[in-house]
């Protein structure tokens, strides 16, 4: 009994978690949406948009109403960034048939309390499954472009010093890159080799790949191409920032090293002696449970144990 109590504990924990961490992201994305909105009313300029190589939505009702729902383009735009082959008509199958497997676990499962409260939990946990992997699969990709990023500065530069066009440079690193680096310049190429402006082109690049580095180099190719100059000289310097930027960045995880270790330990020491609770004094925690003011206790605690990690992710969470 006392297992069953401790597992329904640990899946309210896991969806309160989700909860917050889904409606911290939703925060932050409408607080840049607002500051995109000031700097475009500000300098009168409009987004690029990209209409090359996108798929748009075909078939039935279904997918046309799904695709007006503001949540398309967000899904839609994780997924080019993730460089996986889903339409967010799959994605959206793929949660519902995750949540759907997990209501049917939990409505399986034992469970002391009200039973639509596990179903619920579990349907939360499994559908966020397929966010979650397509958000790995998307950090990796941008990490891997992030490395990739000052060799094909170099590479661009070495190009134009020969004598090549920018452009034609593009092409180049297109053919000689490794994915995902390759992909989005051979991108880029396309756009602007099928009539579209390169500024248009580059501008779109920035919006796929949203990292600094690349915002960095998107800019001052336009500024270069509006006041002149030595592209060459500029993207060997950027580069040189860029080598940096790492080399800080690496310092910094070093620095705070203790930090993320000590948000961990932190975090699992409360469930790990939970767990060793239940095989060393199982009575005492079914008592806990038992008592009227011992279910506040244990929400009291699972609050504090949420708002600790926030605090110590905040402090150690260094942009570089």
């Amino acid at each position: 009994m006392a297992v069953i109590l401790v597992i329904g504990f640990l899946v309210i924990f896991a969806v309160v978690l989700l909860a917050i961490g889904l409606g911290w992201r939703w925060i932050e994305s409408q607080r840049k949406g607002e500051v995109s909105k000031i700097l475009r009313n500000a300098s009168g300029e409009r987004l690029a948009e990209v209409t090359i190589l996108r798929d748009q939505p075909a078939g039935g009702g279904f997918s046309r109403m799904f695709a007006e729902l503001p949540v398309y383009s967000a899904i839609q735009t994780r997924i080019e960034q993730a460089g996986v082959s889903w339409s967010p008509e799959g994605f959206g199958l793929a949660v519902v048939i995750a949540a759907g497997i997990g209501a049917l676990l939990g409505s399986i499962l034992p469970f002391p309390f009200a039973r639509w409260l596990l179903v619920l939990s579990m349907a939360a946990v499994l559908g966020a499954l397929p966010y979650f992997w397509l958000n790995i699969k998307r950090n990796g990709r941008l990490k891997d472009f992030e490395d990739q990023f000052p060799e094909a500065l170099d590479f661009l530069s070495r190009s134009m010093r020969a004598g090549h066009a920018f452009s034609i440079s593009l092409e180049m690193l297109a053919d000689e890159a490794m994915p995902p680096l390759a992909m989005e310049f051979r991108r880029v190429f396309n756009e602007q080799n099928l009539g579209g402006s390169i500024e248009s082109a580059l501008k779109n690049l920035a919006a796929r790949v949203p990292l600094v580095d690349v915002r960095f180099f998107v800019s001052a190719v336009l500024l270069q191409r509006e006041t002149g100059g030595n592209l060459s000289e500029i993207l060997i310097k950027l580069a040189y920032v860029i080598r940096e930027r790492f080399r800080l960045k690496g310092q910094v995880r070093a620095a705070s090293a203790h930090g993320r270790v000590t948000g961990v330990v932190l975090t699992l020491m409360p469930v790990a002696l939970t767990i060793a609770l239940l095989f060393v004094a199982p009575g005492y925690i079914q008592s806990m449970v038992n008592d009227p003011d011992g279910k506040y206790l244990i929400g009291g605690a699972i609050l504090a144990q949420f708002l600790g990690y926030y605090f110590i992710h905040r402090i150690i969470d260094i942009k570089v």
